[in-house]
């Protein structure tokens, strides 16, 4: 796949390219003029110290471009520091078009700083630095509170292991988890249980104090989006924070076609000799833009006559998963709109769009 001429790629002219291959305890760094002659080439410590040692005889007109990976925060926050053109590279559509049969570090930073001086180099989004420790906080959540449904998953799967009657509770509740707690007659049984309830005892407690400081971060960063999002029925603190933080400044996608792809909304045909062989790149994007959206649609509908109705409409011409897939699709462009004019929630102009 080619991205020449893609339009999220770099093409403004710069005196010096620098390409850095990043790793977690080193950088390959490798630095280029406009006629892609080689002036440095040579690999150092991921430190800010020889970092700046090595780029000053160029920083008259130097622009530094690296892949999107763990570690590139430091690096992004140095060059705002010291008011050095930073730029970051799109991890997938990098390693489509810079891949090669011989690859090492030293190749690496060279292709980086040729497609910077080629216009070809395809950007990422730099996070802004303000907000990103509260994202990637916010990220931790998840990953947390998905162990802590597999967890209780494991409660509900030993309990049919045994061949117990089911436990119909809430296992978020505290007397609910009481009622577990002697619930196996084996003794190590039920010390793996009571292993399971100890974590979710303590995810729950800490889960509370955690979302407590994200609604009051994001009531610093932008209160004003918050609220907007907030008037959307079924979107309560946890989606309006997550649409908040994963679309960062609303403005960066020109069109409402841009966000709708960025947050998998849509999905791409695929197509070679005027044929159509289904759809790709359904895994570019978002992914938490997409869980928010499908949850959004699902809550929006409960208790709302109106939005039922609207999704019978939609399912007389699809199957109920593409309804559904459908009405995410829509929530999305309405928060897009939402976000990008400051309005509230209109359901009227929503259902009749």
């Amino acid at each position: 796949m080619s991205l020449t001429g893609h339009p999220n790629c770099r093409r403004t002219t710069h005196r010096h390219y620098c390409g850095i291959d990043l790793h977690a305890r080193s950088l390959y760094v490798c630095i280029i003029d406009q006629q892609g002659e080689v002036l440095l080439h040579k690999e150092i410590k991921a430190r800010p110290e020889p970092l700046l040692a090595l780029l000053e005889p160029f920083r008259d007109d130097l622009v530094i471009g690296v892949e999107c990976m763990h570690c590139w925060y430091w690096i992004s926050d140095l060059c705002e520091e010291h008011g050095i053109h930073f730029i970051l590279g799109h991890a997938l559509y990098m390693k489509a078009i810079h891949g090669g049969k011989t690859k090492n570090d030293r190749i690496d930073s060279f292709k980086i700083a040729m497609l910077m001086k080629g216009g070809n180099f395809p950007l990422a989004y730099v996070y802004p630095k303000e907000m990103r420790a509260t994202r990637d906080l916010l990220r931790r959540r998840t990953r947390i509170v998905q162990h802590g449904a597999m967890l209780k998953a494991h409660v509900v799967n030993t309990t049919s292991q045994y061949n117990l009657p089911p436990n119909k509770v809430n296992l978020k509740n505290v007397g609910a988890r009481e009622q577990v707690q002697a619930a196996f007659a084996g003794q190590d049984v039920q010390r793996n249980i009571d292993l399971d309830l100890a974590i979710i005892e303590c995810y729950h407690r800490e889960l509370s104090k955690l979302e407590e400081h994200l609604e009051r971060q994001a009531k610093q960063h932008d209160p004003a989006s918050l609220s907007v999002l907030r008037t959307i029925p079924g979107v309560g603190r946890i989606l309006a924070l997550t649409i908040l933080y994963e679309v960062g400044d609303v403005q960066r996608f020109e069109s409402v076609q841009k966000f709708a792809s960025y947050a998998r909304l849509i999905k791409c045909k695929a197509e070679s000799a005027g044929k159509v062989y289904g759809t790709q790149g359904n895994k570019i994007g978002n992914a938490h833009l997409k869980w928010a959206f499908s949850e959004a649609a699902v809550l929006y509908l409960r208790g709302n006559d109106k939005a039922q109705r609207y999704l019978q409409k939609l399912q007389k011409r699809m199957s109920k998963p593409k309804a559904l897939s459908a009405l995410a699709h829509k929530l999305g462009r309405a928060a897009y709109f939402m976000l990008k004019h400051q309005r509230v929630f209109d359901e009227q102009r929503f259902l009749k769009g």
